[in-house]
């Protein structure tokens, strides 16, 4: 006799059955007494839906220990829920600040945000855009304009909107959130010669191309300037810390001991500089005027208090997060180029 003549179904297990040993959506709608897209959206967090059921869907979840297939998910609507960002670091706090504002926009509207560190290397960069582009997220946010041609490549011909962060862009097609690196640069020299400093200098480490562009916007006003000799700028390519701060410092004013204002290219490197020369007993600003760049937490409580440009890295998170949205729900009118500007924080160090 066939097996079939005992009624069963020839079309494998009906349809929402635990055929894996897997809770399903469907039965986890069932026991929250919701539909499933209401189920879907209620454990994605989307705002809209009613407390009461989306409470009623969590414990349901609870009960049966369900976990959410997102595979599964974007094989159904050809695109997953989810938002990859791309950032060059997870150990810088002003990426910190931008990644919470990010999820503050995101997450109530269900979305998923899924974190791609590059360790500041395009190269890294392609790899992780190929493996998240596989995943058919809804939208990417970048940092930086520095992909590869191959990079570029494969965005354009996935369609996907993309928001790039922390630089302005004025390449048609390209939407950008950021300020001007290199106007950030010139700010600083602006104001170390009003302070009456001629003899300045550049200390850069990471060697990202926004460090690099400040010192280009510092380098600039000074060759304008009357009295003042070219700067002398100092890289290296080592991760910039507190500690290598210090180095550099010491091994700058070793080397052009007329040196009587510094620009430091982030506020780890500044920090490092004060403390180091308050073991040296190098009078700051009587000796070298110091200044950051970031305008991170700790520097407004430095001794002396460092002069740094805060940069608004909450604001472009948020703004780089809506203008994605508004990419995502088909809304192109925005201006591409948001500039969110900076300020220059004058405080002891200078």
């Amino acid at each position: 006799m066939s097996p079939r003549s005992s009624g069963g179904s020839s079309g494998g297990p009906p349809r929402g059955s635990r055929a894996s040993g897997r809770p399903t959506l469907a039965e986890l709608a069932r026991i929250a007494g919701v539909s499933p897209i209401t189920a879907s959206r209620a454990l994605r967090g989307v705002a809209s839906v009613d407390p009461d059921l989306a409470k009623r869907v969590r414990e349901a979840a609870a009960a049966l220990n369900y976990v959410a297939n997102p595979a599964a998910r974007t094989l159904a609507s050809a695109h997953s829920e989810a938002v990859a960002v791309l950032i060059p670091s997870l150990s810088n706090l002003l990426f910190i600040d931008t990644l919470e504002a990010i999820h503050d926009v995101l997450m109530p509207r269900g979305l998923e945000v899924l974190i791609g560190n590059f360790h500041y290397s395009p190269e890294e960069e392609e790899k992780l855009v190929r493996n998240y582009l596989a995943y058919q997220p809804r939208g990417i946010l970048l940092t930086g304009l520095e992909q590869t041609p191959a990079t570029r490549g494969l965005l354009a011909a996935s369609g996907i909107p993309v928001v790039y962060m922390m630089e302005l862009s004025r390449e048609a097609g390209l939407h950008s959130v950021g300020f001007s690196q290199e106007e950030s640069g010139a700010a600083v020299a602006s104001h170390l010669l009003a302070r009456g400093r001629r003899n300045l200098a550049y200390v850069a480490a990471q060697l990202d191309p926004r460090a690099l562009e400040r010192g280009l916007g510092f380098q600039r006003v000074l060759a304008g300037a009357r009295e003042v000799r070219p700067p002398v700028w100092l890289s290296v390519p080592e991760p910039s810390s507190v500690a290598l701060g210090g180095e550099l410092f010491l091994r700058l004013l070793e080397a052009y001991p007329d040196i009587d204002g510094i620009f430091f290219c982030n506020d780890d490197l500044a920090q490092g500089a004060i403390f180091e020369a308050t073991r040296r007993q190098i009078p700051i600003p009587g000796r070298v005027a110091v200044v950051g760049f970031n305008d991170l937490p700790l520097s407004a409580h430095m001794a002396p208090r460092l002069t740094s440009i805060r940069t608004p890295r909450a604001k472009v998170g948020e703004a780089a997060a809506r203008r994605l949205v508004a990419l995502m729900e088909g809304d192109c009118r925005a201006e591409p180029a948001i500039d969110l500007g900076f300020e220059l924080v004058a405080r002891e160090s200078s």
